[in-house]
This record gives structure tokens, C-alpha cells and sequence, in this order.
């Protein structure tokens, strides 16, 4: 089997790139995840023959066949990046290194073969080369990057695959959510993951079991759900997409600790090391919804917000819950003071307006 470091990308020509008149159009003000760049790049993998056929080509339909494991079995992971336009008009991604490495942590959890990190980042760095134009400029915008890899072997039966797909496509992004703070929803009826299960592991399967506690929180009004653990339905896990911070009255944050049913998300580390450095008490535990909605009630808890790779670092201002009903946090304002300073950094560091002390920051032209 070739080894990654041997695998070459052949570039297919594309037959009617999208004119700069139509990409400008199309990138002034685009719907999350809805406009497709030119390019997509693809790597087969085989049992016997490992990881090979790798290509950028035009983005396009993929031709599966009916008896696709994915189809039926679910394997398939994914990752999630962004790709940034710096001050000096150049175009960085942001920790791809970490997305590497959870990749094939996913990976081993799904029963799949592991990609080498030197070839995920080779597949991102080849994909926004020939995608450069499409990466836009503005505070918040970037082009975000799909990573995903799925069973391709034709069989019914329920075993590990022998052919898997690894693909990565792209799409110019604006914010995720819309200015202001976000009410979120706790679901007292649906988790997300048990202990044991699939919640560590970036798979499409704990996104869809999220989906329909997604839609019980829009019909209450609120962006976003909350999740508590699957054993006492008490503790806070993490929300639809993205994890949850805490912050309190004597400057300190916290986070539900890591148990295997919370996703990695490689923005919480980075939150959790840029809170380190400034200074500020970091916890890392367990804390149940009753005690989160006293502390907000008694101004204990004086900020809460959301981070994630879409999401970025974004306030939550209401609270709303079927038997702990409405609390406003600060008012449900908009950012607090930690909330802004945090989100500042991580930004400034993404955009090249802070300086990257952790070589988070990938440069690829």
C-alpha cells in the first residue's frame, strides 16, 4: 500500500468555473451552507489497497449504489473548519491540525480506517488553493470546509466496510447566528449521547438523533437546544452544534467536563487555553440545569455562551425550559465583558490581529 507521503493529487480541468461577477453575487450575503464553491477534492480507500485516487476536481454528483453501506449502516464521520481571509489578503485555517487528529479519533469509534493526518490537511490545503477566490473577507465571514468520509462498499450486512469516500467541499460563509444574544431550549425529553455511545466521535448519527429536540426548541422560540446527560437528566452536556461556557460573578468559567458523551470541540480547547493565559479560573465539571438557572436567577452567573466552529463564540441571553420556564441571563443581553474579550482573541488570533503563540494558525497562500 502507498504510504501518504507517496499519494499524488491529480487536478481534473473544469469545464465552466463560476465568473467573478456570478461568485460576487453569490458570496454578498450568503445563507450558511447553501452556496457551493467550483472544486471538491476525493481519495478512495480500499481494504488491500489503502488510500488512493486522489483528486481535486469539479464539485458534482456522486453516483452510489442502493446497497451503499452508508445507507444503511451509517458510517460516516465528518469535520468542520474555516478557512480565513488575514489582513495581508492571505488565507489561513484555523487548527487543522486538531480537525486531523479528531478525524481519526471519529474514525476508530465508526470502525473505519484511520486517514493520516499529513493527507487530511494535504486534502484541505489542495481544496482551498483552487478554491481561493471563493475564501470572502469581512469580521465574519470565511469559508467554511467539510471534511467527510463515508462507506461506500456495496453489501448488505452488518460488518465494518471494506471502501470508504473521503471527500471535502466547500462553501463562504457569513455568521451562524444573527446578531445579539440567543435564547436556547433545554429538552428535558430527548439526549444526545449515552455513556458508551457515539457522543465523542463527529458522526452524522448524533446529529441526526439532535434534529428533532432541534425543532421542539424552534417551536418554543429559541435558536438552539440544550442537552442533559442520557443517566439523571440533570447535568448540561452540550448544545444542538456546539458546546456551552459558564461564566461567573468572581471572573471564573466553566464547562461540562469531557465524560466521552460530549464532542471535543477543538474551539472549546482553544477557549479553555485563551481564558488560561489571561489569567481567569477555568473548571471543567459537572453542572446541572437546576443549579444553572439559580445561578442566573440570583446573579451568580452573570454570562453563558456558545462556541463552536460555526457559531464562534456566541452569547446566550434566555433560558427557557418546560418546567423551569424563562430566565434571562444579565437581562439576555448581548455579549458580556469575558464573553467579547474571549471572542476577540480567538478571532484576532484567527485573522492574524493577535499574535499565534500555538501555531494554531495554518497558512496555505
Amino acid at each position: 500500500m502507498s504510504s501518504a507521503e507517496d499519494i499524488s493529487f491529480e487536478t481534473l480541468p473544469h469545464p465552466n468555473l463560476t465568473s467573478p461577477e456570478k461568485r460576487a453575487e453569490l458570496m454578498a450575503n450568503p445563507a450558511f451552507g447553501r452556496i457551493a464553491t467550483d472544486h471538491m477534492v476525493m481519495i478512495h480507500y480500499k481494504d488491500g489497497l489503502g488510500w488512493h485516487d486522489a483528486k481535486v476536481m469539479p464539485r458534482g454528483p456522486l453516483t452510489l449504489d442502493p446497497s451503499a453501506a452508508v445507507l444503511h449502516y451509517a458510517q460516516e464521520i465528518f469535520e468542520g473548519m474555516k478557512a480565513f481571509r488575514t489582513e495581508d489578503n492571505g488565507i489561513a485555517i484555523f487548527r487543522p491540525d486538531a480537525n486531523a487528529r479528531r478525524f481519526r479519533s471519529s474514525a476508530e469509534r465508526m470502525a473505519m480506517p484511520q486517514l493520516p493526518d499529513t493527507l487530511f490537511m494535504r486534502a484541505v490545503d489542495e481544496l482551498v488553493k483552487a478554491d481561493r477566490d471563493w475564501v470572502p473577507s469581512g469580521e465574519n465571514a470565511s469559508l467554511y470546509i467539510r471534511p467527510f468520509m463515508f462507506a461506500n462498499d456495496a453489501f448488505l450486512g452488518v460488518k465494518p466496510a471494506s471502501e470508504y469516500l473521503f471527500l471535502v467541499i466547500a462553501a463562504p460563509v457569513g455568521a451562524y447566528f444573527s446578531s445579539g444574544a440567543v435564547t436556547v431550549w433545554v429538552s428535558e425529553t430527548y439526549t444526545r449521547a449515552a455513556p458508551g455511545g457515539t457522543g465523542a466521535a463527529k458522526c452524522g448519527g448524533n446529529y441526526a438523533a439532535s434534529l428533532l429536540a432541534q425543532a421542539e426548541a424552534k417551536a418554543e422560540g429559541c435558536d438552539q437546544v440544550v442537552f442533559l446527560d442520557a443517566v439523571e437528566h440533570r447535568y448540561i452536556e452540550e448544545m444542538g452544534g456546539m458546546n456551552i461556557f459558564f461564566v461567573f460573578d468572581d471572573g471564573s468559567i466553566s464547562t461540562p467536563a469531557l465524560t466521552g458523551t460530549i464532542l471535543p470541540g477543538i474551539t472549546r480547547d482553544s477557549i479553555l487555553t485563551i481564558a488560561r493565559e489571561k489569567g481567569m479560573t477555568v473548571r471543567e465539571e459537572a453542572y446541572s440545569v437546576d443549579q444553572w438557572l439559580a445561578d442566573a436567577k440570583s446573579g451568580r452567573l452573570t454570562e453563558t455562551f456558545a462556541c463552536g466552529t460555526a457559531a464562534a463564540v456566541s452569547p446566550i441571553g434566555t433560558v427557557r425550559s418546560k418546567n423551569g420556564g424563562e430566565v434571562k441571563i444579565s437581562g439576555g443581553k448581548g455579549p458580556g465583558p469575558v464573553t467579547s474579550a474571549l471572542r476577540e482573541a480567538l478571532i484576532g488570533t484567527q485573522r492574524g490581529r493577535v499574535k499565534d503563540t500555538h501555531n494554531w494558525v495554518h497558512r496555505v497562500c
